[in-house]
């Protein structure tokens, strides 16, 4: 059935103003005023902005990590999105060495299918370069559609890469129309700092942030940087947490090298006191890059003002705090890294962004979802309130206040990292591809729903014949 979205304010990366969305078949076919209503269900969305759903570059579902598994799957962790206002996700596919590329995509592939109620589409991890490797990545793009590669430059041992692999992803990335994704930490460091530590015994959750301070993340940005530049290639900096690393962007940019850089909620409103909580839990908010003294707060704002940070992901990588995170109440080392904040990036930014004139709202659009769908071969189809463009909306009321908590969130994890916070907005009702997931707050989705997204080459616009 057509559905006409009446009475809301439009708000795009480009402009703001009022007029009614004609969704049909999936897709926005009209924009105007005095649309016939004939045949159409009319929705009223007066009072609320009507946003282009939030696009998160940045998640971790079902993923295994430090002996667990993140605690929400592709169905509890995409709820828990669309809740937030996000219709749109991609996720990091893990590789193994040794293991042809096409295994580990096709286990995400089983992880996300039937679960998902939005869209999805997956990032690939690199973990080496070989011939095997260098023959199997055209496929991986042209079959597959996936057009981001990460590369740890962290976790020794365990997912850290060395340079050279680093240097040749981004020349492949070159010729093939992908852009790379970094992990940005000196990991040699950190394992040396670390080591120094626990043989101090000091094994509390503060030491996570004091074994990966500003420094290591700042060289590794800068180094990043320099080989991209090097190789005349495209880098995303993902979870960008200090002035150091914004230091190393802003420098890389202004040189004219294709250098971009993302942030998330928890850098922007958090703080390294967080881990010093007592009773371990501190241990909550324990990820990489940990959290930072406050004053980075303020830099990270000013970036994303600026244009120097443009985008904000979730980074969501969820673990029970007990159970999962007390793996290491003895050894900090030891606590699975990373927190729940895919249902909370949206609000979050809005209410400490635009609410707080730190941004503005075509800024705050720009940031949640236009940006990414540009950078990540997903544009015009995903990103935009536009003619012809995926009807992914969200009807978002930006006066109702409202306190975040465990008790009222819906992911699975027994824990909010921003349990107590005040925040003004929240999403009324998402709608994916012209389908109500969520209506009136409530959950009236299903795990059909959600659809795999081959992506385009890196700046290239996506044709939408390349959704399967």
């Amino acid at each position: 059935m057509k559905k006409i979205i009446q009475n809301g304010t439009i708000v795009t990366a480009a402009d703001t103003y009022t007029a009614d969305i004609l969704i049909d078949g999936g897709k926005i076919t009209a924009i105007g005023t005095s649309l016939d209503t004939a045949e159409a269900e009319v929705i009223d969305a007066s009072g609320c902005y009507v946003f282009p759903g939030g696009i998160d570059p940045h998640t971790h579902l079902d993923m295994p990590f430090g002996g667990t598994v993140t605690k929400d799957d592709f169905e509890s962790g995409t709820i828990a999105a669309a809740f937030g206002g996000t219709t749109t996700v991609i996720d990091f596919c893990l590789t193994n060495k040794g293991e042809p590329l096409h295994k580990a995509i096709e286990r995400w592939h089983g992880k996300a299918r039937r679960k998902a109620v939005i869209d999805y589409g997956f990032h690939l991890m690199i973990a080496e370069i070989n011939e095997e490797v260098l023959q199997e990545l055209p496929r991986v793009i042209e079959e597959e559609g996936i057009t981001s590669f990460k590369v740890f430059m962290a976790y020794k041992n365990v997912f850290q890469a060395d340079d050279e692999t680093l240097y040749r992803t981004l020349v492949s990335a070159k010729e093939l129309g992908a852009l790379v994704m970094v992990h940005a930490e000196n990991g040699d460091v950190i394992d040396y700092l670390t080591k120094q530590a626990l043989a101090a015994g000091k094994t509390a959750p503060i030491y996570h942030a004091l074994t990966r301070p500003p420094e290591v993340e700042g060289e590794a940005t800068g180094r990043a940087a320099a080989l991209t530049g090097l190789a005349n290639s495209q880098l995303y900096v993902v979870h960008v947490s200090c002035a150091d690393a914004v230091e190393k962007i802003v420098e890389a940019r202004n040189k004219g090298f294709n250098v971009w850089g993302e942030t998330c909620p928890q850098y922007l409103v958090l703080d390294q006191s967080a881990l010093e909580k007592p009773n371990f839990e501190g241990a909550k908010y324990v990820w990489s890059p940990p959290l930072r003294e406050k004053w980075h707060q303020k830099v990270l704002w000013n970036a994303l003002k600026t244009g120097q940070l443009q985008t904000v992901g979730s980074d969501q990588c969820s673990f029970d705090f007990k159970g999962q995170k007390d793996l290491g109440y003895d050894d900090f080392t030891k606590i699975p890294n990373g927190g729940p904040i895919i249902e909370d990036r949206i609000s979050i930014l809005f209410s400490e962004g635009v609410k707080k004139g730190r941004i503005t709202l075509n800024q705050f659009v720009d940031i949640t979802s236009t940006r990414i769908a540009k950078l990540f071969g997903l544009f015009p189809q995903k990103g935009t309130i536009a003619v012809g463009s995926d009807a992914d909306i969200v009807l978002f009321d930006p006066n109702v206040e409202r306190i975040i908590s465990a008790e009222t969130h819906h992911m699975a994890v027994d824990y909010n990292a921003f349990e107590g916070m005040q925040i003004t907005g929240e999403p009324v009702s998402v709608l994916s591809r012209g389908t109500f997931v969520i209506r009136d707050k409530c959950f009236v989705g299903n795990t059909e729903h959600g659809t795999y997204l081959k992506r385009a080459k890196y700046g290239q616009p996506l044709n939408e014949t390349l959704t399967t």
